[in-house]
């Protein structure tokens, strides 16, 4: 059992904590939020994660999971403190290290003897050590800085966490390394790699991995779009070049692009460190144009259904998905809010629904949309419906009482939820990305 503080309580932080806890730890966790503080104390879970509350709340019956906004008071007695605090992007796309550094000349005052400081942040290349100049300016002890990367899929974020792919720790330290072995020995019982590496290779290897991805998704959107001009169906693509094993069959379906916290922001934070090591990363630069471009490919097919621009104006959409995917509530960077600002400036209305995000995507669009308490409610006299993410829920739905909701029998589909030819036989107009109209 070890003593763990985890600053930050956000979806690493939270996840962190209480997964470490779960697995027989004793873990504070810290944020200088009191609201936020005084509703996890209190049994009230603040994101919504599936597979998160139940064990939150069982180790906070427990006692092995508390919470306060005093620093001192979580790191004092941790053997362990781990950073899980928020590196936004700057104006240029560099990632801001604000936080993380400011908490960490706070630690080199309150550490009086020894604790390995873990990043668990996603950082540039360099942080750790920042981070341990910037303890050591006020440390009088010992202590080791470990970069230790989240890979955590939100949605899925208990599942990866509790049973990882593999484990990255970037560290000099034997004695650290050890340590960092023992606390994750419990989550890699089936053999899954405890990964060891220097620091630098281990902050960028987190960058590489969401990178990677980035430009899989926003490929797969290029195909699509050359898909749409040649009549092929990229739905057969993905199958064809998922099936080779250099390939994999991940990551390959064809959207309207990627958001969320991580993909944006990693993809800007690695070009900007590329930049300030005097290397254009060209490829990664023209993922992230594709996947701001991919936001507005419904924008595009509307207009051309609506005969331009100036057809839109007064007419309703219904939205279903807020969400920048399924199985959570987070709309950062959700291509939803690309299409609800492109259609309020043609002088459109929006009716939208969301399983679990509407209350993050009120703050955004109080008095602007309309947010309706079910989904078919979204469909009344609506002139199209946009679907933004796959939700479960959207994928078997009553087409006939959608029929008769919906004014215009039109569905823009950006993730691809249904049969092109059941749509036809069904008596909607149909578009989607990638995939020929059935006429």
């Amino acid at each position: 059992m070890f003593k763990i503080a985890v600053i930050g309580t956000g979806y690493v932080g939270l996840v962190a904590g209480t997964c470490f806890a779960e697995t027989g730890n004793d873990v504070t966790c810290v944020d200088i939020n009191e609201e936020k503080v005084k509703q996890l104390s209190e049994g009230k879970i603040t994101i919504f994660e599936p597979g998160l509350e139940v064990l939150f709340r069982r180790n906070l019956r427990e006692g092995r999971l508390r919470f306060t906004t005093q620093l001192a008071e979580a790191v004092h007695p941790a053997e362990l403190v781990f950073l899980a605090l928020p590196t936004p992007p700057g104006e240029d796309g560099s990632a801001d290290l604000k936080h993380v550094l400011d908490v960490a000349h706070e630690l080199g005052k309150l550490i009086h003897s020894y604790k390995i400081i873990v990043n668990k942040s996603t950082v540039p290349v360099g942080t750790a050590e920042m981070v341990r100049s910037a303890i050591a300016t006020h440390a009088k002890c010992e202590f080791d800085v470990v970069s230790n990367p989240e890979f955590l899929r939100e949605g899925v974020a208990v599942e990866d966490f509790l049973k990882p792919e593999r484990i990255v720790i970037g560290s000099s330290s034997a004695r650290a390394i050890e340590i960092m072995r023992q606390l994750y020995e419990p989550f890699v019982r089936q053999g899954n790699p405890i990964l060891v590496m220097d620091e630098r290779s281990a902050e960028l290897t987190k960058y590489a991995a969401n990178a990677m991805l980035a430009l899989r998704i926003s490929f797969m959107n290029e195909i699509s779009n050359i898909c749409d001009r040649v009549g092929a169906n990229v739905d057969a693509i993905r199958r064809g070049i998922g099936t080779d094993s250099r390939i994999g069959k991940q990551f390959l379906y064809a959207g309207i692009g990627y958001g969320g916290s991580c993909f944006p922001k990693d993809v800007k934070a690695l070009i900007k460190t590329a930049e300030a090591y005097g290397y254009d990363f060209k490829i990664m630069k023209s993922a992230e144009l594709v996947n701001e471009a991919q936001k507005r490919i419904l924008i595009e097919k509307i207009e051309k259904h609506f005969g331009g621009s100036a057809n839109v104006k007064g007419k309703k959409f219904a939205l279903w998905g807020l969400s920048f995917k399924p199985n959570t509530d987070d709309i950062r960077e959700a291509p939803a809010l690309v299409i609800i600002d492109e259609l309020l400036k043609r002088g459109a209305s929006i009716a939208a629904y969301d399983p679990e995000a509407m209350d993050n995507a009120r703050k955004l669009y109080e008095g602007k949309i309309i947010f309706v308490a079910k989904d078919y409610d979204a469909l009344v006299d609506a002139d199209a419906l946009i679907i933004a993410t796959e939700w479960n829920e959207f994928r078997n739905p009553d087409f006939n009482k959608m029929r008769s909701y919906l004014r215009g029998k039109v569905i823009f589909d950006g993730r691809n939820v249904y049969d092109p030819q059941k749509m036809k036989q069904m008596g909607f107009e149909y578009y989607s990305i990638g995939r020929p109209t059935v006429d």
